[in-house]
């Protein structure tokens, strides 16, 4: 994880391109984050990281052995911490970074929880087709069906899709492209959609797939216009005697 931050969710907009084309971005308040700490290879720890907070928090909501270890630190109490390992920016404790970390055109991946649905049937929660409306059916129309299997084994198999808890869950979007960035406002410009509701903490990071410098590759065939593939498969007249 060579580059990250740790931002807020603020909504969904659109933009214009430099050709005037409509991209649909989610604004992320990416900043100011404070280097808390700086781990080293070298010392008692064992390996390299940087653990950055976000959002600033009052004393008394925080637990007194992470408060001391920010205080230890010279730094303000947070409301969250991300540590990121083999942070690629050469960075002290006390120092902040906001989203000048990235560039318009990178790509990134942004970590975030799902908005939770509560308690959902099978047909919402997997996609089931449910039972008919018709032919005799009474009250099966939104359920799952036989989950078990009779006389043997006689039991519900391990993993059986059922109603349950849905959503509220840790999901990454991957290679979403930077649009715009605006240090002044601590804001980034990420084109598409990022996992969370309005006003949840994101991770964003550094592609794992699409790192800096990134570039698509060259396709080894070049297309020929239909025009050429015709004049080509076309025989040439013959002369005239």
């Amino acid at each position: 994880m060579p580059l990250g931050l740790l931002g807020k969710k603020i909504g969904h907009t659109r933009v214009y391109d430099a050709t005037g084309n409509v991209v649909p971005v989610t604004v992320v308040l990416a900043g100011p984050n404070r280097v808390l700490q700086v781990k080293t290879q070298a010392g008692k720890d064992g390996y390299n990281s940087v653990q950055l907070g976000f959002d600033d928090q009052k004393d008394q909501r925080l637990s007194k052995a992470l408060l001391g270890h920010i205080k230890k630190q010279n730094g303000a109490a947070v409301k969250r911490i991300r540590e990121f390992r083999d942070f690629s920016k050469d960075v002290k404790p006390g120092d902040i970074v906001g989203p000048a970390l990235f560039a318009p055109g990178d790509f990134i991946d942004a970590i975030g929880v799902t908005k939770g649905r509560g308690f959902e049937g099978v047909v919402k929660r997997h996609k089931f087709a449910g039972g008919d409306s018709t032919h005799g059916a009474k009250g099966w129309h939104r359920r799952s069906g036989a989950i078990g299997q009779r006389l043997f084994p006689g039991t519900v198999m391990r993993g059986m899709r059922m109603p349950g808890h849905m959503g509220q869950d840790t999901r990454t979007t991957q290679n979403l492209e930077v649009i715009q960035v605006r240090e002044t406002d601590n804001v980034l410009l990420i084109k598409g959609s990022i996992p969370g509701a309005e006003g949840d903490y994101v991770v964003i990071r550094e592609s794992k797939k699409r790192p800096k410098g990134w570039k698509p590759p060259v396709s080894l065939h070049v297309k020929k216009k239909v025009g050429e593939k015709k004049a080509a498969a076309a025989p040439a007249p013959a002369a005239k005697k």
